[in-house]
């Protein structure tokens, strides 16, 4: 008797976990235009922005996190304000506002290559056609000095009165730097946050820094994003956390294992219909609190992984007991 009702409460906190690890509703454009999604909410009249890569880094909005969502352009016209040979098409945006102006951190870069730059545009209202495009953050691979990291995936965060860039993919992993504004990188090193010394490639990207209740948090993408149907099972990619108490760190795991020799807390993997999630943010949104936002594989309706059919998934975020988990 004992053994059944054991095995009815694993049972029951499978189910539990199972249905709380679906993605939230999305109605809309959810399946277009999506990877490597940038959530933000436009505070004058609460629209919801969603930035996406190619195609000139992708508009789309919505009145509310689960849709409908509708395409609204583009933030960029033409080439990205950079001197690269692939400045038709900016990657993987990160839109934050810094006091009243929207800035949209976007890379150009060859895939697979470790030949980048990240740039930066700034809006007021965020509407397509009302953006200016700064040109380059000063993060880029060829200012790197000597070190081992690629310029793409920049993501702004604020401590206090400090703002820093953390940025990174493969290689040597996730990097953080002092920027002496939005637009600019400041003087400082760059400084290492995140690498796995223990997968074959440092299959690290995608960091997100996300303050909260006095901890800095990184959340990353690890394993593969794309070409996924050549991709070992396992090896997709996956979201991961760390925690440190200040934003260049030094971060650890939920175990306490440092995050530069191989450390990262899985908080989101493949399960179900949902498969190889990441390109990850976070979002306070005010009706759900905190929200994990991503790309990811629908098998329903993407069986075969094509890179182009990803769709847009949220979560909310339950901190408790101090480490993220989704709901």
């Amino acid at each position: 008797m004992r053994l059944l009702a054991l095995l009815l409460s694993l049972l029951h906190s499978v189910l539990l976990v199972s249905a709380a690890a679906n993605p939230g509703p999305c109605s809309g454009a959810c399946t277009s235009l999506v990877h490597d999604p940038a959530l933000i909410q436009r505070t004058s009249d609460g629209t919801y922005f969603r930035f996406a890569s190619h195609d000139g880094i992708s508009i789309h909005t919505a009145p509310s996190i689960s849709g409908p969502w509708k395409r609204a352009g583009s933030v960029l016209k033409g080439r990205a304000n950079v001197s690269h040979k692939n400045a038709g098409d900016p990657w993987a945006p990160d839109v934050q506002k810094v006091g009243d102006t929207y800035y949209c951190y976007y890379s150009v870069s060859t895939f697979g290559a470790k030949d980048s730059v990240i740039g930066v545009a700034s809006s007021k209202s965020m509407n397509a056609g009302d953006w200016t495009d700064h040109g380059s953050t000063g993060v880029s691979t060829g200012a790197n000095k000597g070190g081992n990291y690629n310029a793409i995936d920049g993501n702004l965060v604020a401590a206090g009165s400090k703002l820093f860039l953390t940025f990174g993919s493969f290689w040597d992993g996730l990097q953080v730097v002092d920027m002496s504004s939005p637009t600019k990188r400041g003087g400082g090193d760059v400084r290492n946050i995140v690498r796995d010394t223990v997968v074959k490639g440092n299959p690290v990207e995608g960091g997100y820094i996300f303050p909260h209740a006095g901890k800095y948090y990184v959340f990353f993408s690890h394993g593969s994003c794309c070409n996924l149907k050549n991709v070992k099972p396992g090896d997709e990619y996956k979201i991961k956390v760390c925690r440190a108490d200040s934003a260049t760190g030094t971060y650890v795991d939920k175990s306490g294992k440092s995050c530069t020799k191989g450390g990262g807390t899985v908080v989101l993997q493949s399960h179900g219909n949902v498969y190889a999630a990441g390109g990850q943010g976070v979002f306070n949104d005010p009706k759900h609190g905190p929200v994990l936002y991503y790309h990811y594989v629908d098998r329903k309706i993407n069986p075969n992984a094509e890179d182009g059919r990803k769709s847009f998934g949220w979560n909310k975020l339950s901190f408790e007991g101090g480490w993220p988990s989704i709901e």
